[in-house]
């Protein structure tokens, strides 16, 4: 399996407020025409656009975890969305996203995801071990 890579939509909210039904439809199609490249030369895993407003930071603190509102920065960009490609390397992730259409409205930040699946595996080989023989 390839490398998955997360993108992190940077949304400055350049796209104006009225924009109309047709230019929407305009850059769904766009969209669609990327997805299916994407398919093509890669994998696209998962993608979600970011509701305004509902976030909460949780941290872990001594005790009980604790919830606030948030999260807060001192910028004009925000996380406005997320997507998850699988790639052969950085350099092709970042081939694919250049056609992406949201590029226009804010720059993607591209981050390779750490593969925890063998680390996963040995816990559950551990614990499982550690149970037949101990409890």
């Amino acid at each position: 399996s390839m490398p998955k890579f997360i993108m992190l939509l940077h949304d400055s909210g350049t796209f104006p407020p009225d924009i109309s039904p047709d230019e929407i439809q305009a850059i769904i199609q766009r969209y669609v025409a990327w997805k299916q490249k994407v398919l093509a030369h890669g994998r696209l895993m998962d993608g979600h656009k970011l509701a305004d407003g509902a976030g909460r930071v949780l941290r872990g603190t001594v005790g009980s975890p604790k919830v606030t509102d948030g999260p807060y920065a001192e910028t004009k960009e925000h996380i406005g969305g997320i997507l998850i490609l699988e790639a052969r390397d950085l350099n092709h992730a970042i081939q694919l996203m250049s056609k992406h259409p949201g590029v226009k409205a804010g720059p993607f930040e591209i981050r390779p995801a750490e593969d925890l699946t063998g680390m996963i595996r040995e816990s559950e080989q551990r614990r499982a071990g550690g149970s037949a023989g101990g409890a």
